[in-house]
């Protein structure tokens, strides 16, 4: 894959390859991040119409909000949406005139009918996957009808045996999905972009899991591993290893350091 690429994240002595396999949607198997900064662009843009203030503090703002409204609309493009206009009030101290409020709502309903990018090779691994009896499953978390909507455009759902939309991905949420589903952790793999919510929650019950980390959610993502996650977060590798196996992903994160260091 051109813009993704994935971490091994296996330190257990376990026999490869596991019979559940599953899947993170947003950045993992589908372009989405990159909607969100470009939706953020435009309300940046619309908003230094009216205030003069730093890009930088437009966007902390809107961030800032963002983060408080979780737990009140959870994640998704209509949180997203609210909490721009919670911002612009607030930027322009109710100044913002009505016009430019549908403006921002319009640019919601652009990204809800955005068509769904699929990230290079996703298509390829799930149906390699599925072709070797393994059992797949989609664990995404945000708003039901947002990821139901994605999935539906992506066309990727008669891939999975199983499909879990979830409010937060903590460890309890994944130990009562494999309670629901009798899953053995050392059966149990997990792939996804993100370090919190994909990967470190999953190595925490025994489970183990890929990194498939994003150009835009990279940074601020790999600070969320701590000491304690040492010599289980390896190089990063092609998605398309998780076909090949780890051996092979290793393989590949040795020769890409040794160029590296060569040159």
């Amino acid at each position: 894959m051109s813009a993704s690429s994935s971490a091994d994240v296996l330190n257990l002595p376990r026999p490869w390859p596991p019979r559940v396999i599953a899947f993170d949607g947003d950045d993992t198997l589908w372009h989405n991040e990159t909607l969100f900064s470009m939706t953020q662009g435009r309300f940046r843009m619309l908003l230094l119409h009216h205030v003069n203030l730093p890009s930088t503090l437009i966007d902390a703002r809107l961030a800032e909000t963002a983060q408080r409204n979780l737990l009140v609309y959870g994640h998704g493009i209509k949180g997203f949406v609210l909490s721009m206009v919670e911002t612009a009030i607030a930027v322009t101290d109710g100044r913002i005139p009505a016009k430019d409020i549908r403006t921002i709502l319009s640019f919601g309903r652009t990204m809800l009918e955005h068509p769904v990018d699929l990230i290079e090779g996703a298509r390829e691994v799930l149906e390699s996957l599925r072709a070797r009896d393994h059992e797949l499953w989609l664990i995404a978390d945000g708003d039901v009808f947002d990821q139901e909507s994605k999935l539906a455009r992506s066309g990727l759902a008669p891939l999975f045996h199983h499909i879990e939309i979830v409010t937060e991905k903590e460890e309890e949420t994944y130990r009562r999905l494999l309670t629901r589903y009798g899953v053995l952790p050392e059966e149990f793999a997990m792939v996804g972009n993100a370090l919190h919510s994909d990967v470190l929650p999953v190595i925490g019950i025994g489970g183990r899991a890929f990194h498939v980390p994003d150009q835009v959610t990279l940074g601020p993502d790999v600070a969320e591993a701590g000491p304690e996650h040492e010599g289980a977060l390896h190089p990063p590798y092609e998605l398309g290893s998780l076909v090949a196996g780890p051996g092979h992903a290793r393989r590949v994160a040795r020769a890409r350091h040794s160029s590296s260091s060569s040159g």
